[in-house]
C-alpha cells in the first residue's frame, strides 16, 4: 500500500505541467492543473494499461479531446511508465521532440489519435467505440471477449461547443456505445474568459436528450468521487455516458486559479513557487521524489493484466482458429490472399462491358466486385446513399440496429463522419470509407487534414463532382474543391475517368496504408475510354499514356493532359485534330499525388519535356502549370457555376471539342 496519497500523485501533474510549459515559455498549464485530479481516479483506479506495450489490443483507449492540455497527458505517461522520459518533458514543444504542443499520435507512445481541433477528439473517440462495438460483435465468442475495452474521452467547453460534438454525440447515442465514457472538464473559463457570456447550454439535458446516461456535477477536485462516479459510469449497459466534472482552472495557483490567464500562458517563476507552496509541493523544477514515482508506477499491473488478457486469447485461438486467424489478417492491416486476383477480375470485368456510366455507378460496380472479399470494408454515407451508391448487393445496414454491419447512414454530418471514420481507422480491423457531395467537402475539411496528418487508412468519397451536375447550381457545382483537396500533404485524391479507372482508384486507396485517399466521382455519364490498352498498373501509377498520337509513340506535338470527366473530350479532340493532321497525345492523370512520387524517367516518359501540354479539367486552374516545361495552357473553370443543364455549362465553359482545338491550334503557332 503506497504512502503516497493521491492528492500528493495528482499534484506531480499539476508540477510538471507547470515547469514544462515554464520551461517552454509556451504552453497552456490550466487545464492540465484543473483536471489533474480526474486524471489521477482515472488512470490510478480505473483505466486498462500496460505501458510496456503501448499497441496491446485489449487496452482501454484515452483520447484528450482538449488537446491543448497535453501536459496531462504526458506527465501521466511518463509518471505511469511509458518510454517517454524526464528528459522528453523538459523538451517539451521543441523541435523532433516526443513531447509536442499537441498530442500526435505516430510522435508519443500511448498517444491514441492527434487531437487539438476541438471537438474532433471526441468524435474520434466515437469511432473507436463504435468500431470496438462492431468488431467484437463479428470476432467474440461465448467466454471469450477478445475485442472488449472502453474509450474515455476528456473534453472541455471549446469541445461541447463546436458543432461536430452535436454531430458525434447525437450518433453515439443512436448507436447505443456503452463502453464511451466522456469527462467533460466543467471550468466554466475560455480563452475569453468566463463562458456565461457565450456558452449556457444545459449540458446534462443536451446529453439525456441524445440518448447519453449522465453523471453529476461531480467534484472534480474530489479524488474519490470521480472514483465513485467512473465506477458508475462501467455499470451503463445500453447508452455512452457523460460525466460532468466542476473543476477550478489552474487549480492550486494563488494569483491565477479560476482566470483565462491560467489557460494558455506560462505562469512565472513566481507564480509557479507560490502554487508550489500553496500545493505542499517542496520539490525543485522537474523534480518527482522516488515514492511519488512508485504510486504511479503501473508496469507491473500493466503487465499482469495484459498476462492474464493474453491467456484468454490464447484460449481463443485455440477454440477458433479460423476466427483468430482473420482477425489478425485485419488488425495487422493485411489483405486478403486472393485481393490482387479480385481487383484485376473487376478490371477485366469492366473493360469487357465497356459501360458509359457515371463514375458514382462505376463506383457502386467496384464496390459490388470488391467489397465480398473484403469484409474490413465498412462504408456510408451522410444522408446521401441513393445519389453517393456507396452501398452494395446485399449488405448489411447498421439502421437495423445489427451490428455485423457493414454499412452506415451517419445522417446529415458531413463533419463528423469524416472525424468518425478517423477514430475507425485509428482503433484498427476496418478500412472506412464515407461520402458525400463534393461541394460538403469544405463541412469536412479539417477532419480530411487531421486524416492526412495522421497517416490514415481512411477514405472520403465525393459524388457530383463538377458543373456536369447541371441544374442544381453554383451551390452545389464544384470548382475550387479538387485542388484545394490536393492542397492537403499526404492526401491521395483519384478522379477516375472510367468504369476501369474507377475499380483501380478504389483498389488504389483500398491497398493505401500509409494516408488517406478520396475518390471522386462525377453524377453524369462518361464514355468509356478506348485506351491502347489496359494496363491497371500503369494506371494505378496516377498517370499514363490511355492514347498515344496516332501517327505512333514519340510523334506527339502536343499532349492532351485530363482527369475524369475531360478524358472522354480529350479522347474526341484527339480524333479532330488527326483529322487536322495535328498528332495529340492523351494522357489521363487520375491522381497527381501518386503521379508526382513516381521516378522522374517515368514522369517524363508520360509528359516528355518541351511537349506543348493543354491541361484540361472542369475546376481552377491554379495546379496544371506544374506540369509544363514549355509552352502550356489550362482549360478549367476559374469561376462559380450557373444553375442550367449540364450541356449547355459544357458549352459556356468552353469543354467542347471546338475550343480544344482551337486552344491546340494557338499553342503550336
Amino acid at each position: 500500500m503506497s504512502k503516497v496519497s493521491p492528492q500528493m500523485m495528482a499534484n506531480a501533474i499539476r508540477a510538471l505541467a507547470m515547469d514544462a510549459v515554464q520551461k517552454a515559455k509556451s504552453g497552456h498549464p490550466g487545464m492540465p492543473m484543473g483536471m489533474a485530479d480526474i486524471a489521477t481516479a482515472l488512470w490510478s483506479r480505473h483505466l486498462r494499461f500496460n505501458p510496456a506495450d503501448p499497441k496491446w489490443l485489449g487496452r482501454d483507449r484515452f483520447i484528450l479531446s482538449n488537446g491543448h492540455g497535453s501536459m496531462l497527458q504526458y506527465a501521466l505517461l511518463h509518471l505511469t511508465g511509458y518510454d517517454l522520459s524526464m528528459d522528453d518533458l523538459k523538451a517539451f514543444r521543441q523541435l523532433g521532440s516526443k513531447t509536442p504542443g499537441h498530442p500526435e499520435v505516430h510522435v508519443t507512445p500511448g498517444v491514441e489519435t492527434t487531437t487539438g481541433p476541438l471537438g474532433q477528439g471526441i468524435a474520434n473517440g466515437v469511432g473507436m467505440a463504435l468500431a470496438e462495438k462492431l468488431l467484437g460483435a463479428e470476432f467474440n465468442r461465448e467466454g471469450f471477449p477478445v475485442i472488449d475495452n472502453r474509450t474515455y474521452v476528456f473534453l472541455g467547453d471549446g469541445c461541447l461547443m463546436e458543432g461536430i460534438s452535436h454531430e458525434v454525440c447525437s450518433l453515439a447515442g443512436v448507436w447505443h456505445l456503452n463502453k464511451l465514457i466522456a469527462i467533460y472538464d466543467d471550468n466554466g473559463i475560455s480563452i475569453d474568459g468566463d463562458v456565461r457570456g457565450w456558452f449556457q447550454d444545459d449540458t446534462r439535458k443536451r446529453f439525456e436528450a441524445y440518448g447519453w446516461m449522465v453523471i453529476g456535477p461531480v467534484d472534480g477536485h474530489d479524488i474519490d468521487a470521480m472514483d465513485r462516479a467512473i465506477a458508475e459510469a462501467k455499470t451503463s449497459e445500453d447508452k455512452p455516458v457523460l460525466i460532468i466534472a466542476k473543476t477550478t482552472i489552474g487549480k492550486g495557483s494563488p494569483n491565477r486559479q479560476g482566470t483565462a490567464k491560467v489557460h494558455g500562458e506560462a505562469l512565472g517563476d513566481e507564480e509557479i513557487a507560490a502554487t508550489k507552496a500553496a500545493l505542499g509541493w517542496n520539490y525543485g523544477p522537474f523534480e518527482i521524489p522516488e515514492e511519488v514515482y512508485e504510486a504511479w508506477d503501473h508496469r507491473e499491473a500493466g503487465k499482469a493484466v495484459e498476462a492474464e488478457w493474453d491467456k484468454m486469447y490464447a484460449a481463443y485461438e485455440k477454440a477458433y482458429p479460423k476466427e483468430a486467424a482473420e482477425l489478425a489478417r485485419r488488425l495487422a492491416g493485411d489483405l486478403p490472399e486472393n485481393w490482387d486476383e479480385v481487383v484485376m477480375d473487376a478490371v477485366c470485368a469492366a473493360e469487357e462491358a465497356q459501360e458509359t456510366v457515371a463514375t458514382r455507378k462505376a463506383s457502386q460496380k467496384a464496390l459490388n466486385a470488391l467489397a465480398p472479399a473484403l469484409p474490413e470494408l465498412l462504408g456510408g454515407s451522410a444522408d446521401l446513399t441513393g445519389s453517393n451508391l456507396t452501398n452494395w448487393k446485399d449488405v448489411k445496414s447498421l439502421n437495423t440496429g445489427d451490428f455485423h454491419a457493414r454499412h452506415i447512414s451517419y445522417g446529415v454530418r458531413e463533419f463528423g463522419m469524416s472525424a468518425i471514420l478517423n477514430g475507425i481507422a485509428l482503433f484498427g480491423g476496418f478500412i472506412p470509407y464515407g461520402a458525400t457531395f463534393l461541394t460538403f467537402s469544405d463541412y469536412s475539411r479539417n477532419a480530411l487534414r487531421m486524416s492526412a496528418l495522421m497517416n490514415l487508412r481512411a477514405i472520403n468519397v465525393f459524388t457530383h463532382d463538377s458543373i456536369g451536375l447541371g441544374e442544381d447550381g453554383p451551390t452545389h457545382q464544384s470548382v475550387e474543391h479538387i485542388p484545394s483537396l490536393r492542397l492537403i500533404p499526404g492526401m491521395d485524391v483519384w478522379r477516375p475517368a472510367d468504369t476501369v479507372e474507377t475499380v483501380v482508384a478504389w483498389a488504389s486507396a483500398i491497398e493505401r496504408r500509409d494516408g488517406a485517399s478520396c475518390l471522386i466521382f462525377s453524377r453524369q455519364n462518361l464514355p468509356f475510354v478506348d485506351r491502347d490498352e489496359v494496363d491497371a498498373d500503369a494506371i494505378a501509377m496516377g498517370g499514363y499514356v490511355a492514347a498515344e498520337a496516332p501517327l505512333g509513340k514519340g510523334e506527339a506535338q502536343v499532349i492532351l493532359l485530363a482527369t475524369g470527366s475531360e478524358v472522354g473530350l480529350a479522347m474526341e479532340a484527339r480524333a479532330k485534330l488527326a483529322a487536322l493532321n495535328i498528332q495529340a497525345r492523351v494522357v489521363s492523370m487520375p491522381c497527381t499525388s501518386r503521379f508526382d512520387r513516381q521516378t522522374k524517367e517515368y514522369r517524363e516518359s508520360i509528359l516528355t519535356p518541351g511537349t506543348p501540354v493543354l491541361a484540361m479539367e472542369a475546376s481552377r486552374t491554379d495546379l496544371w502549370w506544374k506540369y509544363f516545361t514549355g509552352r502550356g495552357d489550362v482549360l478549367g473553370v476559374d469561376t462559380f457555376g450557373e444553375s442550367a443543364p449540364a450541356k449547355d455549362l459544357w458549352q459556356k465553359f468552353g469543354f467542347t471539342v471546338e475550343n480544344v482545338v482551337a486552344k491546340v491550334e494557338g499553342l503550336l503557332k
